[in-house]
């Protein structure tokens, strides 16, 4: 499943395709949305955000659609009318002059009042996306000081959308490295200074990788191994997918562990002696 960098270059994309431009058409597959043709017709979007992994289509008519890819789900943008070449089933289409945007194969779509967003039952539960205009480093080290979530093990943590939203597994790993953090320890068992480090780590490679389109290794390291005509694979990720290869940093062997049916990969020279 596509993490926060990947939902919200999505809706990046959305919001060039659609933004300010009359919508000339629009389908929906589902019948309870069907009424919403035609009152959004001639409307305009106003720009569209990530929430976690779910996006927000604002209308300026008030209306927000809510919609969630969870696995399988994905939106395509092609020149107006032009249909993408696909099997996916689709769901919704929007079109103005210049524009389609198309979703398909999404199971969880729904059409809300601005105002209702913020209590939405999957938006509520949130924590604070890196990636959002308002959200401070001091919200995120807020996360990781709050007694609320002490007791938790960092591994399982880091996937739970109401502690920091948009983060998946290969941010996890990316982050407990960077922040050369023993991956094994629960919240409490960090000192400050450690709470620190994951806090920046989250913060500084989620927005790179959103920056990059999908890379948090080191910009120097990344560069000295395209100049070897490294395969990406190779410098995209500090140690995520990267078991028996070399780590970057110090040489040893990246290793990897099952944790919760998901993996996670490690230095142990980097991490397990902190």
């Amino acid at each position: 499943m596509p993490e926060g960098p990947e939902i919200w270059r999505t809706a990046d994309s959305l919001t060039n395709a659609l933004k300010n431009r009359p919508i000339e058409d629009l389908y929906f597959a589902f019948d309870e949305l069907k009424n919403y043709e035609a009152k959004l017709k001639g409307q305009f979007v106003e720009n569209v955000e990530a929430r976690g992994k779910a996006l927000l289509t604002f209308f300026d008519n008030n209306k927000v659609m809510y919609s969630h890819n969870q696995l399988y789900g994905k939106w395509m943008v092609s020149d107006s009318g032009e249909q993408p070449d696909t099997n996916r089933s689709l769901r919704v289409a929007i079109h103005n002059g210049e524009k389609s945007a198309y979703l398909y194969s999404a199971s969880e779509i729904e059409m809300l009042d601005r105002e209702e967003v913020n209590q939405h039952s999957y938006i509520k539960k949130l924590g604070p996306d890196v990636l959002h205009p308002d959200t401070t480093y001091e919200d995120i080290l807020r996360q990781y000081q709050s007694d609320e979530f002490k007791n938790r093990k960092l591994t399982t943590l880091l996937l739970d959308q109401g502690f920091v939203s948009g983060i998946g597994n290969y941010l996890r790993s990316e982050i407990m490295f960077y922040a050369k953090v023993n991956p094994r320890k629960k919240l409490r068992a960090y000192s400050d200074q450690q709470k620190a480090s994951l806090a920046e780590a989250t913060f500084k490679l989620t927005t790179r990788s959103y920056k990059t389109g999908g890379i948090t290794n080191d910009p120097e390291i990344v560069e000295a191994l395209k100049r070897e005509n490294a395969p990406r694979s190779d410098y995209r990720h500090f140690v995520y997918n990267r078991t028996d290869d070399h780590c970057h940093k110090c040489g040893s062997i990246i290793e990897e562990e099952k944790n919760g049916g998901r993996k996670i990969y490690f230095c142990s020279n980097c991490q397990l002696e902190t």
